[in-house]
């Protein structure tokens, strides 16, 4: 691998946690146990009121390129993000949800693309927890340039990025309180940002009682405007 400045990059790794006091520990284990070792994570606890702030404090405790965050209140995952990234030092950034958890290689393996041949951003292929079966199959095949006109292309928590392209772009956007990644592939899409999409399955997703699932209609709602380009009216 290619390396800067005879250094491997940086790499961010972005967590924004609620309640997720069952999946935290796997998914912070999967990323500590990542073999591509130059890593900080940041996590910020969203106003949890179960353990997770307990177990935040006890893997800070343990690892120095743990940081956390504490809201004193809900914000979001938006704007919890954005937090992060105000806060992160490196050259790229990555995402992983609470209540999900990553291959050890795959920061490795996205790197790797990203170094050696140019890529801002890169994203991998999923595994459902739930059902057991791959997220993605014939949408994989087709152009993120054409999908992206009616579906969301990418799972968020297997994104990499170059830092200064997202930084570039304001991080996400704050009128997007749900369907954020999306508007944020949108923006990276129109900036003719070069994305590549790995066909390796590099991340486990879990889909009962995630985000998604629990918010079905306001993500509609969110996702219609990113694809009408459309500015969402403010949630009550």
């Amino acid at each position: 691998m290619i390396k800067i400045n005879n250094k491997l990059p940086l790499v961010s790794v972005l967590m924004s946690a609620f309640n997720s006091e069952k999946t935290l520990e796997r998914a912070i284990d999967s990323i500590v146990n990542q073999s591509y070792e130059n890593i900080e994570i940041l996590i910020c606890n969203d106003a949890s009121t179960d353990n997770t702030k307990r177990i935040l404090e006890k893997y800070s405790n343990l690892y120095d390129q743990i940081k956390i965050i504490n809201n004193k209140n809900n914000i979001g995952l938006t704007k919890s993000l954005n937090l992060l990234i105000n806060k992160s030092k490196g050259d790229f950034i990555a995402r992983q949800d609470a209540d999900d958890y990553s291959d050890p290689e795959r920061i490795k393996e996205q790197i790797k693309h990203c170094i050696n041949n140019n890529f801002m951003a890169v994203f991998t292929r999923s595994y459902n927890l739930n059902t057991n079966t791959s997220m993605q199959f014939i949408s994989y095949l087709i152009p993120y340039k054409i999908l992206i006109n009616f579906r969301n292309p990418f799972v968020h928590g297997t994104m990499l990025i170059n830092s200064k392209i997202i930084k570039s772009l304001g991080g996400y956007d704050e009128n997007f309180y749900f369907s954020q990644d999306y508007k944020l592939y949108r923006d990276l899409i129109d900036n003719k940002v070069k994305i590549k999409k790995e066909r390796k399955i590099l991340y486990y997703l879990n889909t009962k009682d995630n985000i998604s699932s629990l918010h079905k209609k306001e993500q509609k709602y969110y996702a219609n405007c990113v694809k009408n380009r459309k500015i969402p009216k403010p949630l009550d």
